[in-house]
């Protein structure tokens, strides 16, 4: 899934000139994608628990594939490229929004206890390590011709496709799915008994990948434009803040088990970390020290990411869990779509209150996840018979 937009962001300016098309027409084949896709999210979330996991991601990896093929033999044989390579954009989205945030699901019903925790710090890990590696190996895909990201995509989900054919074995539902309406009701009764903590955990969600992004364009910008550092070497410089996120996330998600008082001390931990990485930002103009500034909000990002990721994907049971997590990625996929162009216009207004504001932001953030995201005791969390925070409720609802 993070292959989708990063991938093409090293060919944007190349593309411009080969389809005869304006920058803001270019950056629509980005946003085109993140907008079906988040839309997509939530659907695809509801019928993977209404039928199976596998049955969602298997289609949605074909169709992903497939859009990725039309976009890149529009640009290399259509003459009116550029509506054909939007249709392709969308159609990867919708596929897109049938991968990662299924799999966050899929883990939760194939793993329990600790054991889940670690994984999904895993799958957290491999979301950042795509971040690392899509700029890079879409500028080398590039170098053979300029349309070959476009190329690259049916081919890395193929390989997905074999994998999941060949090695996930999802277990066969016992209980006939529950009517569209009794769906809905469960899902309102959720939201109604825990939809305070479980808002402020989606928005942290959000502001973690808003932030990331938004500073990581900033810093393609600079990069570009006071240091002339392009291509896989400015893929490679990217890449540093990134690095460190994913080792975090999978060293978090290792070590946290299923410890909830654990998990609301290091969102919160990650989050201030942020919010004095962002204030210092202001003082450090050299690029040196200001990567190593930056790398401080990363490590924060990566203590904050899997402990949502197992607080939310543990908060519900099996027959809902696939759209609260799918909502939680829609609303980390809508954080990832407007880092970027709100971070242009702040970079237009003033540099320092771009980092002053983002600081702002994280700080409100640890607030309300320190006073609304709430936890039981220990020997409750550590109880054989409640695996879930909504064990009580799940009695009631399913």
């Amino acid at each position: 899934m993070t292959l989708g937009n990063s991938m093409l962001i090293p060919i944007l300016p190349k593309m411009e000139s080969e389809l005869d098309i304006n920058s803001f027409q270019s950056s629509l084949t980005i946003t085109i994608f993140s907008i079906a896709a988040a839309i997509s999210i939530p659907v695809l979330g509801y019928l993977s628990d209404r039928f199976t996991r596998k049955s969602i991601i298997l289609p949605a990896l074909m169709l992903y594939g497939l859009g990725g093929l039309l976009a890149g033999m529009a640009s290399a044989w259509f003459d009116s490229a550029y509506m054909w390579v939007l249709i392709g954009r969308a159609l990867q989205g919708i596929g897109a929004a049938g991968t990662a945030p299924i799999a966050m699901a899929l883990t939760g019903d194939l793993f329990k206890g600790g054991e889940q925790s670690k994984v999904l710090g895993l799958v957290e890990a491999s979301n950042g390590f795509g971040k690392v590696l899509s700029p890079i190996v879409g500028s080398l895909l590039a170098l053979l011709v300029w349309y070959g990201p476009f190329f690259g995509f049916p081919v890395f989900c193929l390989i997905s496709i074999l994998l999941l054919l060949f090695f996930v074995r999802e277990k066969k539902k016992k209980q006939k799915p529950p009517t569209l309406g009794n769906y809905l009701k469960g899902l309102f009764t959720v939201f109604k008994h825990e939809g305070r903590w479980l808002f402020t955990a989606y928005l942290a969600g959000a502001t973690g990948l808003f932030t990331l992004f938004g500073l990581l364009f900033y810093l393609s910008d600079v990069l570009e434009s006071d240091y002339n550092i392009n291509g896989v070497l400015k893929g490679c410089v990217l890449a540093i803040p990134l690095l460190f996120l994913m080792s975090t996330s999978f060293t978090t998600g290792s070590k946290i088990g299923k410890n909830h008082r654990v998990m609301k001390l290091l969102i919160v931990l990650g989050l201030l970390l942020m919010t004095a990485s962002f204030a210092s930002l202001v003082f450090f103009t050299k690029l040196i020290p200001f990567i190593a500034v930056l790398v401080i909000s990363s490590i924060g990002t990566g203590l904050v990411l899997p402990c949502l990721n197992s607080l939310i994907t543990g908060s519900v049971g099996k027959a809902r869990r696939g759209f609260v997590t799918s909502l939680y990625g829609s609303v980390r996929f809508l954080g990832v779509a407007a880092g970027p162009p709100v971070y242009g216009w702040l970079m237009n207004w003033s540099r320092n209150g771009m980092f002053l504001t983002t600081a702002g932001l994280t700080l409100l953030v640890a607030l309300l996840c320190m006073l609304l995201i709430h936890v039981k005791k220990k020997k409750t969390d550590e109880d054989g018979s409640a695996h879930t925070l909504f064990k009580k409720l799940q009695l009631t609802t399913e």
